[in-house]
């Protein structure tokens, strides 16, 4: 049995609904397929249940491409402003949480809904636990096979995400659609994701598991201030997720544990001003005690402040304010919020997100070479692709 839509699009998930609705809301024929049994699980799970939608703060420099002015279209074509004004029309409530990131009130589930209804309005028709065996282009449609089945279209619209979390379904299937059209997948790495260590820093880890520290953590001219987190596993929180997404195997991150004080200015005064006060106590003004006591522990300073020499504090300082540290690699795909790299930028109209070799094949969210830092910008870059998409499939 064969069925023809004006537009199909593969994967229902952010990019991939609102392609969807925009595309429906011209009168387009639309079919939306997806694998799954539920409807936008990555969206349900995100900033803890209550979805992290998007950035107050959103610009194209929050984002990492090889092609960086690549995102300025689609984000100036579909702001935060648009998303925030759809969200408000659903009486949806939301706040601020801090750095711009807005969050639902109430629940993840509440975008879900909306993206679903908005779906039904512009009359979608939605296929869950549609498993695709072939996909391809006869003349000038083009094409899935669903089982027995073959459903055709002018425009398809690939929006099946990376491979981060794959527990709820993530895979290569959209880089494969790409390469089967010939064209160009950049390397694909996990982004926004926890670091590991060797067993020396790993161990210190452990003993400080649960541990949280504002921090500055920097690597080249890149650098991040938020929170990090100490776990059992080794480095995470904010400021780690946020320059994971630069990191590559073999170089170093600097972390700045105490990014207001100048560390060794401060250890200088003290030494005048308390000569016989205990060097953990100096630290644990500075830092949380368990780890002060750590710092102190592995520069191997004791006693009170005046017995160390200015070469020890300056070894010390450097310690908090400069501790350099070489990861030996990341969590992985498992824990990855999204995926570094995609379909080339280069193979794409920053304008329309279609093909610039395959008239009617577009590419949307995190399946191309776009990731946003942490924050809500990768879903303002789901919702901005999806829109833009929708406009000319």
């Amino acid at each position: 049995m064969t069925q023809t839509y004006d537009v199909i699009i593969v994967g229902a998930g952010a990019a991939g609904m609102m392609s969807a609705i925009e595309a429906g809301k011209r009168g387009r024929s639309v079919l939306l397929v997806d694998h799954a049994k539920k409807i936008g699980e990555k969206i349900r799970i995100s900033g803890g249940g209550r979805c992290n939608f998007t950035n107050m703060n959103t610009h194209a420099n929050k984002f990492i491409s090889n092609n960086p002015d690549f995102v300025k279209s689609a984000l100036s074509q579909y702001t935060q402003n648009d998303f925030i004004e759809l969200i408000s029309k659903h009486h949806i409530k939301f706040h601020e949480k801090k750095l711009g990131q807005l969050f639902c009130d109430d629940s993840a589930q509440q975008i879900i809904d909306m993206l679903l209804a908005e779906c039904e309005q512009a009359k979608v028709t939605l296929k869950k636990e549609i498993h695709i065996s072939d996909i391809g282009k006869i003349k000038d449609q083009y094409f899935i096979t669903v089982g027995p089945e073959q459903y055709f279209c002018h425009s398809l619209i690939i929006a099946t995400g990376g491979l981060s979390v794959p527990k709820i379904g993530a895979s290569k299937f959209g880089y494969e659609v790409a390469k089967k059209f010939n064209m160009k997948v950049t390397e694909t790495l996990p982004a926004l994701v926890p670091l590991t260590f060797a067993e020396s820093i790993l161990k210190m880890c452990k003993e400080l598991t649960g541990l949280s520290v504002e921090s500055v953590i920097s690597l080249a001219k890149t650098s991040f201030e938020e929170g990090m987190l100490f776990t059992h596993r080794g480095l995470s929180g904010p400021s780690i997720l946020q320059i994971s997404s630069y990191w590559k195997l073999g170089t170093n991150i600097k972390i700045n544990l105490a990014p207001k004080l100048d560390v060794f200015t401060f250890l200088e005064n003290k030494k005048k001003s308390d000569p016989k006060y205990d060097i953990h106590a100096v630290i644990a003004e500075i830092l949380p005690k368990r780890l002060a006591h750590k710092i102190c522990d592995s520069n191997q300073v004791a006693g009170n402040i005046c017995e160390l020499s200015n070469k020890s504090l300056k070894q010390l300082s450097d310690s908090i304010n400069a501790w350099v540290v070489n990861p030996t690699g990341s969590e992985g795909y498992r824990t990855a919020e999204v995926t570094l790299g995609g379909v080339d930028t280069d193979e794409l109209s920053s304008k329309t997100m279609m093909s610039k070799n395959n008239p009617g094949l577009f590419f949307i969210g995190e399946v191309v070479d776009v990731t946003g830092h942490l924050g809500g910008y990768n879903f303002q870059w789901a919702w901005s692709s999806g829109y833009v998409a929708g406009q000319y499939a």
